[in-house]
């Protein structure tokens, strides 16, 4: 049910694009278009042409005014493209018009970026979160995409309780939105689940936000000793990935998540929840932004995640601002962004810089959870020991001792209550009342 563009054949010529692009006065259409070029490169298609429109508002019914439809007309055909690509989201009347106009495809910057999700899932989930957000796209426009499907009818031996093909597309498209829906949330529950379980070991849960393609996965990979695929490609990571590293002896999760654009289809913040989730439920969230983007670029990044992470909820969350890729800025630009961003930390996931430095912020963040104690377990009690190594590498210090084994560790304050009558000192050294 789901239209989409072929998956570009590797080593195969792409598809001929031209762009179309209505842009207010004074803004440079070649910033503005940088961003929906590289996405139509990462879906398949070379772009050979472009035309621009200065104009306050867009045309309600064909997008661009009257004349600069003739000049598309000519210059389309000029270009010999295959497809018009659209910095925009069409509505229905305005697609057709222009398709009517050209007698060519025309894909919209949602379109293409469904596109691109649907050949970046991998997991069923991830599937399942593409599907769901092309359907409900798809289906205002299913008149203009069904026509040649619809079945009206007319006149003797045609009237009755039939319904017409297109209706029939309709109700099924609905009724697979509404399954798809079902299989999220139980996926979304499960997901839950897994949560909980990672909760109860009280291990701290990092969130790598970010623009797409600006190092996430590949700082998720120094960090952890992860193998996550990393690929110079806009949203080459759509499923959240789990991994963890140690810190002093402590456990800490961090997930990667689903790369931010400006004007992120709103089908997209709602179908990928199960990723966008992932950073709402995180203990710290780490917005990792390009360091050697271009300031204006830089800005606009940081703009459209923070409106994305607004828009779910999470900028409520603590968020810490690390600027990767910095072993490809001169010392100079290491200044302004360090004036710019004091607090922000500068890294290089791809060299190792600064990384010793993000692992001690990340556990600075979460020292207020753990309590330093020091616990005297009797032999007779081997049971709880266990238990206590089974928390993880809480333990700092062990001694054995006549009266039993004298144990120094930094534990959760609910697993302090736990083992309350083993303990013999707090964090002070101050003594506590002697083990049962």
């Amino acid at each position: 049910m789901t239209l989409r563009q072929p998956d570009p054949t590797p080593g195969g010529e792409p598809e001929r694009g031209f762009v179309l692009a209505v842009l207010a006065q004074g803004l440079d259409p070649d910033e503005e278009l940088a961003e929906l070029t590289e996405l139509a490169r990462t879906a398949g298609v070379e772009p050979v042409g472009r035309l621009v429109q200065h104009r306050v508002r867009r045309d309600q019914r064909t997008y661009v005014g009257k004349g600069k439809l003739e000049e598309l007309k000519n210059a389309y055909a000029a270009s010999a493209a295959e497809v018009l690509v659209v910095d925009d989201e069409l509505d229905p009347t305005q697609q057709r018009a222009l398709e009517n106009a050209l007698d060519s495809r025309v894909v919209d910057r949602t379109q293409l970026i469904l596109d691109i999700f649907a050949q970046h899932a991998v997991s069923a989930e991830g599937k399942l979160q593409v599907e769901l957000a092309q359907l409900e796209y798809n289906l205002p426009r299913m008149r203009g995409l069904w026509k040649h499907l619809e079945r009206l009818g007319g006149g003797v031996g045609t009237r009755g309780p039939g319904e017409s093909q297109l209706e029939t597309d309709r109700r099924l498209a609905r009724r697979r939105v509404t399954i798809l829906r079902n299989r999220l949330k139980q996926l979304s529950r499960q997901r839950a689940i897994r949560r909980k379980e990672r909760k109860r070991a009280e291990a701290p849960t990092v969130a790598l936000a970010g623009y797409t393609n600006v190092g996430k996965s590949t700082l998720l990979n120094a960090l952890t000793g992860a193998d996550v695929t990393v690929r110079d490609r806009l949203f080459e990571t759509l499923d959240p990935t789990t991994r963890a590293f140690e810190q002093d002896g402590r456990r800490y999760l961090v997930t990667d998540t689903v790369g931010f654009i400006r004007r992120l289809p709103h089908q997209l913040v709602e179908g990928f929840a199960a990723t966008l989730e992932e950073t709402l439920v995180a203990d710290l969230v780490l917005h990792v932004a390009d360091a050697s983007a271009a300031e204006g670029v830089l800005e606009e990044q940081l703009r459209a995640v923070n409106a994305v992470l607004e828009e779910i909820g999470a900028l409520e969350l603590p968020v810490e601002l690390v600027l990767n890729k910095i072993d490809a800025v001169d010392l100079l630009r290491r200044r302004r962004l360090a004036n710019r961003f004091p607090d922000a930390l500068q890294v290089s996931a791809q060299t190792g810089e600064g990384l010793d430095k993000l692992r001690a912020r990340i556990a600075d963040r979460f020292e207020h959870r753990f309590e330093l104690v020091e616990l005297l377990v009797p032999y007779d009690e081997g049971g709880k020991l266990a238990e206590l190594y089974a928390l993880g590498p809480p333990i700092e210090s062990r001694s054995d001792r006549e009266d039993g084994v004298l144990i120094r560790a930094r534990l959760p304050e609910r697993d302090v209550r736990r083992f309350a009558r083993f303990l013999v000192a707090d964090a002070s050294g101050r003594r506590a009342s002697p083990a049962a």
